[in-house]
């Protein structure tokens, strides 16, 4: 009699990720949407990253932390994106157990790692704006470094703290998630085993972690905000506003959606808000962060522009010689 049960607890191999229907003139239009997204995601955080090693005027730790953040949200990106773009295309939208464990590790552990680099951006920004003259003496190469080391090691110890219980629960049915991607909430409710114990725990672990890098966040721009008003000059204030104004609309857009998704109350009128926020800051906010700081931020800009002037007077040279 236990065996049965046991096989019968056991039988679900995998997942049906629902993502956004069974229309298939939606899927027609998400498609190419969603490749153009991918494609112009990976190349302009890619771009970022090479600009900011490749330039000698960018080896600064704000940009520092900039290249890192584009690094991670490639990844991000990459961890949903490509299985989204396969089942529109296929229309198998089914997932193995491992397989969505997986997504949920590593999407989880970019997540936290993000929440603390946005956190360390918001903080050096802090530091060059409300105390310039003790700037270069706290934000040195070392600290930088051990600043961006500790964001991806929270990520991972995030990861494993959260991820150790879902890999031991049982699923015996039903086994479709109403989402697009693999989700913690989502993995619970579908579970047979007894989450009680887990939701206790993990929950106020998920808060510990991502919640002091928001109120980290917030302190610095709340700092920053009252130190720029101080200022008697108006051209200093809009000097000082524009040092900060492009990472505080990546903030604004990350925080505000990424509160939707998990403190609206999950029930079937807010399903598909809650999806739209998803899509927000999982997919839309990795794309727009690269035009965001390459559009509002001149170093940027004069480096692109010197890298497609050396590039273009290759091609030329390349072509001569030929």
């Amino acid at each position: 009699m236990a065996d049965t049960k046991e096989r019968n607890q056991t039988s679900i191999a995998g997942f049906i990720l629902l993502g956004f229907g069974n229309l298939h003139e939606l899927k027609i239009l998400l498609f190419p949407l969603f490749l153009v997204i991918y494609i112009v995601t990976v190349a302009g955080n890619i771009l970022i990253v090479a600009l900011v090693v490749a330039d000698q005027h960018l080896h600064t730790p704000m940009y520092y932390f900039l290249g890192n953040l584009s690094c991670l949200e490639t990844c991000y990106t990459s961890t949903i994106l490509p299985r989204m773009l396969a089942s529109l295309l296929t229309g198998d939208r089914s997932i193995s157990v491992s397989g969505c464990l997986i997504q949920f590790d590593i999407f989880g552990s970019l997540l936290a790692a993000e929440c603390c680099i946005l956190s360390v951006m918001s903080y050096n920004r802090y530091l060059a704006i409300c105390k310039p003259l003790q700037y270069a003496a706290y934000m040195n190469s070392r600290f930088s470094f051990q600043l961006v080391a500790g964001s991806w090691l929270s990520g991972s110890v995030v990861s494993t703290i959260i991820t150790c219980w879902p890999s031991q629960l049982i699923f015996c049915g039903p086994n479709e998630i109403d989402h697009f991607l693999c989700d913690y909430t989502t993995l619970i409710k579908l579970s047979c085993s007894d989450t009680s114990l887990m939701i206790l725990v993990i929950f106020p672990l998920s808060f510990i972690f991502v919640l002091p890098p928001f109120l980290l966040t917030l302190a610095s721009y709340v700092y920053i905000i009252s130190t720029v008003l101080r200022i008697s000059s108006s051209t200093g204030r809009q000097k000082a506003f524009s040092t900060c104004s492009s990472h505080f609309i990546v903030v604004t857009i990350f925080y505000g959606t990424l509160f939707i998704v998990y403190m609206l109350p999950d029930n079937a009128a807010l399903r598909d808000l809650n999806k739209v926020s998803s899509v927000f800051y999982t997919i839309l906010t990795p794309m727009v962060n690269p035009l965001i700081y390459s559009l509002r931020n001149k170093e940027v800009k004069e480096a692109l522009r010197k890298a497609l002037s050396k590039t273009m007077t290759f091609i030329t040279n390349h072509k001569l010689f030929s």
